[in-house]
C-alpha cells in the first residue's frame, strides 16, 4: 500500500466514512492513476477533465461517473489539499427514471419462486421492512425484538440507524429458520464460517426466481421499491415512510407518488368535471 493510499483511507476513517464508501473511494482513484500510469499527486484539474471524458466515452454509467468524481474531490480537496477549485469537478446529471414496482401478486411470486428457504426468508426480510440488501444481510439475531415486534436497524446507509417495524408473518418464519442454522452471529450466515451471507449470493438466487414475474428485471432493491409503493397505496402517509426506508429527505420518498398505479389511476380529470355544449 502506498502512502498516498494509506493516508486518504486514515482520511476518510477520520470522517467515519462507511467501509463500502471507502472501498469504492480507493477504487476509483486506483483506477484514475492506473489510466495515467502515474501517481495522482502528480496529476491535476487538467487531467481529473480528461479522466471524465474518457468515462463519458467509455459510456459508463452516470452513477460510475460521480462515484469517481466524489473520490477524486476527495482526494484532491482533503488528502492532498489542493489550492485549485476542487468543487469545480463536475458531477453527472442522473437521468430521472421511475423505479420499477412489483404488485403484491407479483411479489408474492417472485418470494414463493425462490428455491432456497435460506434465501427466500431473506427475501421476505427485504420486502417486510423494506430494508436494503446490505441492510438485510448483516441483520443480527440480537436485533429481532420480538416483544416490542421492532427489527433494528444497525448503522445503515449513512451510518444511521432505525427501526421498523416487525411482521407477525416474519417472525415465525425468522424463528423457524434460526431453529434450523442456530447461528447466533449473523440472521443470515454465509458460506464461510464466522461471515454474513454475501451480497453475490443474494444477486443470484434473484436472478434464478425472476421467471416468476416474467421478463421483469427484479433486483433485491426491487422489494424495498415494493415495500413503500405498498404501504402508500394502503395509507400509511409519506412521512412516515420515509423514516421506516431510513430517507434524508422527504423528496427522495416522494418519488413512490409517481409510481403508484393504483393512486394514480384514482385520480379523476378536471375533464370529468365539466359539462360540454354540443
Amino acid at each position: 500500500m502506498t502512502a498516498l493510499r494509506q493516508r486518504m483511507i486514515e482520511d476518510m476513517r477520520i470522517r467515519n466514512l462507511s467501509p463500502n464508501t471507502i472501498d469504492s473511494y480507493v477504487g476509483q482513484v486506483a483506477r484514475f492513476a492506473r489510466h495515467f500510469n502515474c501517481s495522482p499527486e502528480r496529476l491535476g484539474a487538467e487531467q481529473v477533465r480528461t479522466y471524465q471524458l474518457h468515462l463519458v466515452q467509455r459510456r459508463e454509467s452516470c452513477s460510475t461517473l460521480n462515484q469517481a468524481t466524489c473520490a477524486l474531490r476527495f482526494l484532491y480537496r482533503y488528502t492532498l489539499a489542493q489550492d485549485w477549485p476542487v468543487e469545480r469537478i463536475p458531477y453527472a446529471k442522473k437521468p430521472k427514471k421511475l423505479p420499477l414496482v412489483l404488485s403484491q401478486n407479483e411479489v408474492q411470486r417472485f418470494i414463493s419462486a425462490i428455491d432456497s428457504p435460506h434465501h427466500r426468508v431473506l427475501a421476505m426480510a427485504m420486502y417486510a421492512a423494506g430494508l436494503r440488501v446490505s441492510e438485510a444481510i448483516s441483520l443480527r439475531p440480537a436485533d429481532i425484538d420480538s416483544k416490542q415486534m421492532l427489527i433494528h436497524v444497525v448503522q445503515g446507509k449513512g451510518r444511521k440507524d432505525r427501526l421498523v417495524p416487525l411482521s407477525t408473518s416474519l417472525l415465525e418464519e425468522l424463528r423457524q429458520h434460526f431453529r434450523r442454522h442456530r447461528c447466533r452471529l449473523w440472521l443470515f450466515p454465509g458460506a464461510i464460517p464466522g461471515k454474513h451471507i454475501s451480497r453475490e449470493a443474494v444477486e443470484d438466487a434473484f436472478v434464478k426466481a425472476r421467471h416468476a414475474v416474467g421478463r421483469k428485471l427484479v433486483t433485491p432493491h426491487s422489494l424495498r421499491h415494493a415495500f413503500a409503493t405498498h404501504l402508500l397505496e394502503d395509507g400509511t402517509d409519506l412521512r412516515t415512510i420515509q423514516v421506516l426506508l431510513g430517507h434524508a429527505s422527504l423528496s427522495t420518498t416522494a418519488i413512490y407518488l409517481r409510481v403508484s398505479r393504483k393512486l394514480l389511476g384514482a385520480v379523476k380529470s378536471p375533464l370529468d368535471g365539466l359539462t360540454l355544449l354540443n
